[in-house]
């Protein structure tokens, strides 16, 4: 195990900290920084700063970092830093993932003691690295209850179908952004016997380990070193292969370890490199579909491949990298951003995506959708693809049918077998956790599903969107769009669903100029916890409150009710009447709280000359939850709109919804209601303008401020219009929004930024801007801005002796000298070398403390410190704006009579790319003391 140095350290003061804010202006190291030195203090009252907590560097340079005590591992969530509830940013990772540090640049962010680390929702800086902690006494979950009304029809019965299986292995291809190639690999599993061309289910696996084996059996690099093999990701949907062949579907699973090895250089995580890549197999399906000879033999042992009827699957990153691809096939991407160029020559019919990431939260409106959130997922666990529901509401014409399928008791990685303890080639972990016994999620409990039942009941869902969204057959949907049926094969799993899209109306979606009476419009993500929906005291987390790039983020709100006694109304009333005209049903999304039973509610609606009509009572029990799940979720509630056309309201005038507690105290919270009619309507994409905003890199320069203009570019047709984020004019880490009306041809969207030059070595400082679609629009890139390069000379750095001749007992002594002070600090990490003449200092003539702290080492057995262990080396680092410090390797006394004891030891120095680069190589010298 590589160890700090902790002979040269930072000093920490207590005071409030600074931080970046994303958005903000701050400095971009490289990906993979090495780990940094930690400070002397570690978290007294004295410092102010929790455990683990520290600052490196000063000024311009000056970081936030956390050191974990045990690696984390790698998954599809994105590492964050917060103070409180406010997003700081996103930390670069060293390369063992337990150093992450946050580049500053003057921003304030509250008190040390609110800083917190969070990776999807879970803290990571708390009890058990990775685990959220459940410090109260766990409310007992909600019993599953009495099972739903099967559906019409059951997808996850096996087809007649007889199937056969097989790879293929293509040329690599370069993407843009990464130095290295990445694969082109596939598992295809199709029918053998089923007639003519059949449609395409194409599945692309998310961000796991890339290579195992060795002496590292979860490496995150790429390409995989000698003696390790790729993680085969792509092998671990053959359940659901085999279910949908047999049915007639045509399916390949796609390999992308070269992606996830390298998705921390992109700024999206990986987005645009992953929709390349499923668009780069399909252009090949088409070419093999033209001509079949030319195909692999995998490829050709099924039957064809209809192009136009196709099925995207994404798991984690890879659902972000199926969405991605269905915008891509409908509107291009800006071309140097893209590794696919070539004509569309497919298409997407439908995407299902499995627990999926949704960072730039943009899902493509325009092409139907299933979500399934896994309720016990441990790695995304704040359930944001919730997002690739709501975010679709008013984006387009709401044609297309978005679901959301909520899976008691599923976690994240079990999806696919190759992430499976007992079924994966590759070392597997279940990656719920947890520090204690969990009611709902850990193993062996009522509403756990093992490893087999969750893929049963994945498959099966899976084979669902399959048949509705390829093969157009309208039974199946109300296993998907909150009609609350169930799937027989689904077995044993807690299956729920809501959606939004289909051809509903938009009746009361609640924002800013929505008048609320016995209860409030609250805001879904804002760092006043007064306004937002949920409050600390409600102890969990809500996948419709999924943070983004921002807090306050306008434009996503919700309506929260609490009462103390039945019968008062809560009155809902928009800025203008609705429609509900010709509407069978009101679809009401409804939250309550976890573990609550019975909560019933009446609803009413009134029209605008006051007319007032009863439709009818709903009854809604909260999902299983526990302080570790993300359980906070709507449940679809339908009333018949029979009432009120017969008490002859003005359907298309609708003034007020009613809801009126009919229980004696509880919470709940209105998410939007909408007029709802049976049947899935064809969905013809919209042509939008589609919003791309790129990163322009300039050199800092010595002097003065120059002014450049953050790159975005809009393509397609039409207009519409986008909320755009930038930062404050004159502040750090605080943010200004405004709506923006968009059109290709049309005025640019134009983003000033100030670059102010210096001349002293620092790092790169990136000025961010960010986007999401409102309405009429679409957006690929969300994130950008302007990178002002560092363009002053890393400082000269020399090693002299102190005391590099002592007598045993007596510290050696070098110190480290920079040519220049500078704005960062200056790490680097001391290899002991073997000594070529007479003996050489061992692990028995040092300091056994200096050497457990240093190395995690041992005295004994007696070995050369150049033979302590592969890849041990001492971490030094000159803190920012100081010019030296002192290196010390502390020996001790002891009563044999020996010669003189060497030790030969090179410098090595990161540069801004935190790469090694060789310095000089000094010796020292241990006389007897006898």
């Amino acid at each position: 195990m590589r160890r700090v140095s902790r002979v040269v350290t930072t000093a920490l003061a207590a005071f409030t900290l600074a931080a970046v804010s994303p958005g903000a202006a701050h400095a971009l190291p490289s990906a993979d920084a090495p780990p940094p030195a930690p400070a002397t203090v570690t978290g007294d009252a004295d410092d102010g700063l929790p455990e683990g907590w520290r600052l490196a560097g000063d000024g311009g340079g000056k970081e936030l970092v956390w050191d974990s005590p045990e690696a984390v591992p790698m998954g599809d969530a994105r590492v964050e830093f917060y103070s409180g509830d406010k997003l700081l940013g996103r930390p670069v990772a060293a390369q063992d993932r337990r150093s992450f540090r946050l580049p500053l640049h003057g921003a304030r962010v509250g008190e040390a003691k609110e800083l917190r680390v969070l990776a999807g929702g879970r803290r990571l800086d708390e009890a058990g690295n990775g685990q959220r902690q459940d410090t109260r006494r766990p409310a007992a979950p909600t019993s599953p209850g009495k099972p739903l009304p099967e559906a019409q029809v059951d997808p996850g019965k096996p087809g007649s179908y007889r199937t056969v299986s097989g790879e293929y292995t293509l040329k690599s291809v370069r993407l843009p952004g990464f130095p290295e190639l990445v694969e082109m690999r596939a598992k295809v599993v199709g029918p053998v016997d089923a007639p003519g061309n059949r449609p395409l289910a194409l599945f692309l696996h998310g961000r796991h380990y890339t290579c195992y084996g060795g002496s590292d059996d979860e490496g995150g690099g790429w390409p995989c070193a000698a003696g390790t093999k790729p993680v085969p990701s792509q092998d671990g949907y053959l359940r659901t292969q085999k279910l949908l062949a047999s049915q007639g579907y045509v399916t390949v699973s796609v390999a992308a370890n070269g992606i996830n090895g390298q998705d921390h250089l992109a700024e999206d995580g990986g987005a645009q490199a992953r929709s390349s890549l499923v668009r780069l197999h399909l252009a090949q399906w088409a070419d093999w579909a033209k001509n079949r000879s030319t195909a692999p033999a995998a490829v050709r042992a099924v039957a064809p491949a209809d192009l136009s009827r196709v099925l995207l699957v994404g798991h984690s990153r890879g659902g972000e990298g199926v969405n991605r691809a269905a915008l891509d096939s409908l509107s291009p991407p800006p071309a140097e951003q893209d590794g696919y160029r070539g004509p569309v020559r497919w298409k997407i019919r439908g995407n299902v995506l499995i627990g999926p990431t949704i960072f730039g939260q943009n899902p493509v409106p325009d092409v139907p959708s299933a979500t399934i959130l896994p309720g016990c997922d441990g790695d995304v666990s704040d359930l944001q693809g919730e997002i690739f529901v709501d975010g679709t509401r008013g984006v387009s014409r709401g044609k297309a049918l978005h679901s959301a399928v909520y899976m008691v008791g599923a976690n994240h990685n079990f999806f696919n077998s190759e992430w499976t303890p007992g079924q994966a080639k590759a070392p597997a972990t279940d990656d719920f956790g947890s520090d204690g016994p969990d009611p709902v999620c850990t193993p062996g409990t009522k509403t756990r599903l093992t490893a087999p039942q969750q893929q049963q009941a994945g498959a099966t869902y899976i084979a669902a969107a399959a048949r509705l969204f390829v093969a157009g057959d309208d039974r199946v949907r109300p296993l998907l769009d909150g009609s609350g049926r169930r799937a027989p094969s689904a077995g044993r799993a807690q299956v729920l669903t809501h959606a939004v899209g289909a051809g509903r109306t938009a009746a009361f979606l609640p924002d800013p100029s929505t008048k609320v009476k016995g209860g409030r419009v609250c805001a879904q993500v804002d760092t006043d916890t007064s306004r937002t929906c949920l409050s600390p005291r409600d102890n969990g987390a809500s996948p419709h409150f999924a943070g983004w790039e921002t807090s306050p983020e306008p434009g996503r709100d919700a309506v929260a009710m609490k009462w103390s006694r039945s019968g008062a109304p809560v009155r809902v009333t928009p800025a203008r009447p609705v429609s509900l005209a010709g509407a069978k049903e009101l679809a009401l999304r409804v939250i309550v709280p976890p573990n609550t039973k019975g909560t019933a509610l009446d609803v009413s609606v009134v029209d605008k000359a006051g007319h007032r009509a009863k439709l009818g009572k709903v009854g809604v029990d909260g999902l299983p939850g526990s302080e570790m799940t993300t359980s906070y979720w709507a449940r679809e509630l339908r009333v018949p709109m029979s009432a009120a056309v017969r008490a002859g309201l003005d359907l298309k005038n609708v003034r007020s919804l009613e809801l009126t507690p009919r229980t004696r105290s509880g919470k709940a919270w209105l998410m939007d209601a909408w007029g709802w009619r049976p049947g899935t309507p064809e969905v013809k994409p919209a042509e939008l303008p589609r919003v791309d905003i790129g990163r322009l890199k300039v050199k800092e320069g010595d002097s003065g401020t120059k002014t450049y203009h953050v790159p975005v570019s809009v393509s397609g047709k039409g207009s519409g219009q986008v909320r755009l984020f930038q930062p404050k004019p004159g502040s750090t880490g605080e943010f200004v929004s405004r709506l923006v009306t968009v059109r290709p041809g049309g005025p640019g969207i134009d983003v000033p930024v100030e670059v102010r030059g210096n001349t002293r070595y620092g790092y790169d400082v990136a000025h961010d801007a960010f986007v999401k679609a409102v309405r009429g629009a679409v957006v690929g890139s969300h994130h950008g801005g302007v990178t002002a390069q560092n363009d002053d000379p890393m400082p000269k750095v020399t090693m002299e002796p102190v005391a590099d001749r002592v007598t045993e007992g007596k510290p050696l002594k070098w110190r480290l000298t920079l040519s220049e002070a500078v704005d960062v600090d200056i790490q680097g990490e001391i290899a002991f070398l073997p000594v070529t003449g007479g003996a050489e200092l061992s692990t028995l003539d040092v300091d056994p403390r200096w050497l457990k702290d240093e190395f995690d080492a041992k005295p004994r057995p007696g070995r050369a410190l150049s033979k302590m262990a592969e890849g041990s080396a001492l971490y030094v680092s000159v803190p920012a704006g100081k010019k030296s410090v002192e290196v010390r390797v502390p020996t001790v006394k002891d009563d044999v009579r020996e010669p003189d004891e060497s030790l030969k030891a090179q410098l090595s120095v990161y540069d801004e790319n935190w790469e090694p680069q060789k310095g000089p190589v000094f010796t020292g010298t241990v006389r007897n003391a006898s």
